[in-house]
């Protein structure tokens, strides 16, 4: 017993080890970015560049202004709403169009020309069809969501193994006990990745409409105002809302993985 708990602590030791090593990487490229940012920002050698610190002190008293956080919840509204919306219409979709080859076939014409138009040249679509704003924003959200996971979906239905679909009807099981207990779980890796690519979508389409819209909530909102200002203070005020869109994005993608490692840990190994 004291042996394997021995061996044990022995093989965490060098993984303790690796994840501190990279976490001391990871830090330094920081520090070594917000030096080259702090020196560039004081020397004056790029004009518009506000020194780090003094963006970095902005970015946190916004975590206390009323009027950004108002900015920031209408931001993360539309994304919240859209990204579960896009789910709910790409994973069916996707588990009809990789189970069924006709219907694939039938729409893949449609699918492919859809697919590359870039969603903020429908922005003005959107406005006309779907008001208030939060709904162009999240009708967007749900066109340029679904693609990512759409596709994986139907990759992952792809690559299920043939052999646990015809062991499922070989005992009597219909169509739709297949894929629920068999092409659904084993894409789940597949649609997992593409949830998790389109949740930087969401959040980047987003702001972009609230940006081009000029609308008076979000972050993208906010952005307009601090650019139509003069000087220093407005340069900073739109590179620390930038800083704080960048660590949303970052958080949320985190998490994402950690979900997904430990959902699917037989993946990984």
């Amino acid at each position: 017993m004291m042996g394997t708990i021995t061996a044990t602590r022995r093989e965490r030791t060098p993984l303790a080890r690796a994840k501190l090593i990279k976490l001391a990487r990871h830090a330094t490229g920081v520090a070594g970015f917000l030096l080259a940012w702090q020196f560039l920002g004081m020397s004056g050698l790029v004009k518009w560049l506000p020194p780090a610190a003094d963006t970095l002190v902005r970015a946190v008293t916004l975590a206390v202004d009323p009027t950004f956080l108002d900015d920031l919840r209408g931001t993360l509204t539309a994304a919240a709403i859209g990204l579960p919306l896009a789910v709910l219409v790409a994973v069916p979709l996707g588990l009809l169009l990789g189970t069924v080859p006709v219907v694939e076939e039938m729409t893949r014409v449609f699918v492919e020309f859809l697919r590359p138009i870039p969603s903020v040249a429908l922005i003005p679509l959107a406005l006309f069809f779907f008001q208030p704003e939060i709904n162009a924003k999240v009708a967007l959200i749900v066109f340029a969501a679904s693609w990512p996971i759409l596709i994986n979906t139907l990759y992952g239905v792809r690559d299920v193994d043939p052999l646990g679909k015809e062991t499922l009807r070989s005992f009597g099981f219909g169509p739709g006990a297949v894929i629920w207990r068999v092409s659904l779980p084993s894409a789940a890796p597949f649609i997992a990745t593409g949830v998790r690519l389109a949740a930087s979508i969401t959040l980047i389409l987003a702001i972009s409409v609230e940006y081009i819209v000029g609308g008076s909530s979000g972050i993208g909102g906010f952005l307009i105002e601090a650019s139509t200002g003069v000087g220093a203070d407005a340069m900073i005020d739109v590179i620390a809302a930038m800083l704080w869109a960048g660590a949303i994005g970052l958080v949320v993608n985190t998490v994402l993985v950690r979900a997904e490692r430990r959902l699917f840990k037989w993946r990984t190994t």
